[in-house]
């Protein structure tokens, strides 16, 4: 028996479909805090509450450059300043009071130095960053979706040299671990940090040094094929 479908018998408005939508997460360290980029909604469900820039996925367009459409429309972050990766799908039924929506969600990461000033557009009332540790309260279930980004950054940081991405294109060793600690929430052993970090071969010493108020401290930048995952695999316990 054929159980193939006639292409004439298939109507698709005989079908529910579902809307999908994309959301970025977008970690940088400022001010010595990981922080994340909101937007405050300016259109119904949720007008004036915060949440991640994200939107509705066009009919004729890919997940990935919908998600760099609706960062630059609500921000003005282009896709040039930025490391972007899928990071997870969230469907639950009633996770958006409108009607049955799917998100596809990313993790963004940005050097501040990259950065240009972040300006709210399209249907965003404001935009601001704001510690991941300490949010305001979030729309739909994007505090779900910010406590699941956390936990994959710090995974991330065990196995990749992803943490680069956060990083300005020169640096002291000193700032380097600093900076895995504000995101770790934990103090890391000097000596082992650097003798793991030497062994992981992803960095390299520039000519240029910073004053600092010892001697002065050698600035380091991350070699070209830093970028590639598994490079520095379980540089952190």
């Amino acid at each position: 028996m054929n159980t193939k479908i006639k292409a004439n018998s298939y109507n698709p408005d005989d079908y529910e479909r579902p809307s999908v939508a994309v959301d970025i997460v977008l970690f940088s360290i400022i001010e010595a805090k990981l922080k994340t980029l909101l937007i405050k909604r300016g259109s119904l469900p949720y007008m004036g509450d915060w949440a991640f820039p994200g939107g509705f996925v066009e009919i004729d367009e890919s997940l990935d450059n919908a998600a760099y459409r609706e960062l630059k429309e609500e921000t003005n972050i282009d896709q040039s300043q930025i490391y972007l990766e899928q990071l997870y799908t969230f469907g639950k039924p009633n996770r958006d009071p409108r009607m049955r929506v799917i998100t596809v969600t990313y993790f963004a990461l940005v050097s501040v130095d990259k950065l240009n000033n972040p300006q709210a557009g399209d249907d965003a009332a404001d935009v601001g960053w704001f510690s991941v540790f300490n949010p305001p309260d979030l729309a739909f279930d994007h505090s779900d979706i910010l406590k699941y980004a956390i936990t994959r950054l710090r995974y991330k940081l065990e196995y990749s040299a992803v943490g680069f991405q956060l990083m300005p294109e020169t640096f002291t060793l000193r700032e380097l671990q600093e900076s895995y600690e504000i995101i770790l929430v934990e103090k890391l052993d000097k000596g082992n940090f650097r003798s793991k970090l030497r062994r992981t071969n992803v960095i390299e010493p520039t000519k240029f040094y910073r004053d600092t108020r010892g001697r002065p401290a050698r600035l380091y930048q991350f070699k070209v094929d830093a970028v590639a995952e598994i490079k520095t695999r379980r540089l952190f316990p």
